[in-house]
């Protein structure tokens, strides 16, 4: 599982405001179409579908600014309490705390405060929903343009407002991180760049690097096979992209493929076998075919996710054998052979990636860590056996939280003393360009989090001597 279910690649681009406000467009009606995915997210609701929902030509405008809203959504909703004592019904609290999220950083605001405040007005009398409190948001909001500075100061001592995300989160951000807790509040509350990995089996990265050059776009390559973009941009507008020449992949996620393959040889007459459980959307699993001669497994448990998997390998010109099923049901999949490598992208909170994806820290709550440690914990008991003696698993998350990454991974190798932990980056907290050197422990790169783990097997089926 690469994280959570992510936006199709066309679309990851518009989760960047300037490259995404489609300005013919009302921006009150942008605004409404913001609000409802705010609202739908306060439901329990991804933002995913919520933004699908909206009208084709809204889409865009309705990420970027919800996008941007969820950012700063603790600050807008400590405002709002200053404002009124009472919220008003959901549909115009939505609203309400979308415009205050966009506008009470005048040096991030997409347009001037003053014309935020008026569009969020209109938008107010123009929907049924919310049309009989559009008075009650004009004096809010009109309010909050006179006593901006003051509304601000006294919602500072709140640490959501401050770092904008739940308090749980942040304790225990604080607890996992003592040293780096509020450096990846800040990481995270960042839009991240546009991400490439180049197909090695189709092109080379300094080729792409110049063809990318040629049409006007900038990029500096990252880590064996990547490249950031200067600005995102829609993928289809990308030299190569639809020609399978490339694909969208964060640097982080992008050193699960040469972590596991680096250094494996097959067996004499046989080429790699290779598992990628929990593989969906693909990206990994195009990775591992792109470095290797290997005949590799895909298993998804959603049969809609499976198709992203198919969808991706036939864009890039590659091929693997794909099963849905729950990977950690292993006799209702497997065949009996071993593997050589296996790759456990492990269902998590996606804790590292909110970045990416701001509505994930306002949708998880503290209860899901336990459950998801216990699905983590099931898949490393399910998947280790089938490590063929000689071979390797990498275990990943793309979290921040100790819990999913180094506590999980040391309770397992306690508790199978045949698996022994290798050399491996760890925790890679989420690092963007404006804040280099500011986390430990991390690659100077512009990445998001992650946590990666590498467990080998000696040739004799026992215990393997530490590298």
């Amino acid at each position: 599982m690469e994280g959570r279910q992510a936006l199709p690649a066309r679309d990851q681009a518009a989760g960047h405001l300037n490259a995404a406000l489609v300005t013919a467009l009302p921006l009150w009606r942008q605004l409404q179409a913001a609000a409802s995915v705010l609202a739908a997210v306060r439901g329990g609701e991804s933002a995913t579908p919520a933004i699908a929902r909206a009208a084709p030509e809204l889409r865009a405008a309705a990420q970027a600014l919800a996008y941007q809203a969820l950012r700063q959504l603790g600050r807008a909703e400590a405002l709002r309490r200053q404002l009124a004592r009472r919220a008003p019904p959901p549909a115009a609290d939505a609203l309400l705390c979308t415009a205050l999220a966009l506008c009470w950083r005048v040096d991030e605001a997409p347009y001037t405060p003053f014309t935020l405040v008026d569009q969020a007005v209109e938008a107010a009398k123009r929907a049924p929903a919310t049309a009989a409190q559009a008075a009650f948001l004009n004096a809010c909001l009109r309010r909050f343009l006179r006593e901006r500075d003051a509304l601000v100061a006294a919602t500072d001592d709140d640490p959501v407002a401050r770092w904008n995300h739940p308090r749980w989160w942040i304790e225990r951000l604080r607890q996992d991180h003592p040293h780096d807790w509020e450096a990846i509040l800040a990481a995270s509350n960042r839009a991240a760049p546009m991400t490439l990995r180049v197909n090695r089996r189709r092109a080379t990265r300094d080729d792409m690097l110049r063809r990318l050059a040629d049409n006007g776009i900038g990029a500096q390559p990252v880590g064996e096979d990547g490249m950031v973009l200067d600005r995102p941009r829609d993928v289809h507008a990308i030299p190569g992209f639809d020609q399978g020449l490339l694909s969208v992949q964060d640097a982080a996620a992008q050193l699960a493929a040469p972590l596991l393959l680096d250094g494996l040889v097959a067996p004499p007459g046989r080429r790699l076998r290779v598992l990628d459980a929990c593989a969906a959307p693909g990206g990994k699993t195009a990775h591992l075919l792109e470095r290797a001669d290997a005949d590799v497994v895909a298993i998804e448990v959603d049969p809609q996710r499976g198709q992203r998997i198919e969808q991706t390998l036939e864009r890039l010109g590659l091929q693997a054998r794909l099963v849905v099923a729950d990977a950690a049901a292993v006799p209702s999949w497997w065949d009996g052979q071993p593997f050589d490598a296996v790759l456990l992208d492990a269902p998590c909170t996606a804790s590292g990636i909110v970045r990416r994806h701001p509505d994930v820290r306002w949708l998880r709550r503290p209860t899901d860590l336990p459950q998801l440690a216990a699905q983590q914990e099931r898949l490393l008991q399910a998947l280790w056996p089938l490590v063929a003696p000689g071979g390797r698993l990498l275990y990943c998350t793309c979290s921040v939280f100790r819990e999913e990454g180094e506590r999980r991974i040391r309770s397992f190798v306690a508790h199978n003393t045949e698996a022994v932990l290798q050399p491996a980056p760890g925790h890679l907290l989420p690092q963007d360009g404006a804040n280099v050197g500011g986390v430990r422990d991390n690659p100077g790169s512009d990445h998001d989090g992650f946590f990666y783990a590498l467990l080998a097997r000696d040739a004799a089926g026992g215990r393997p001597a530490p590298a």
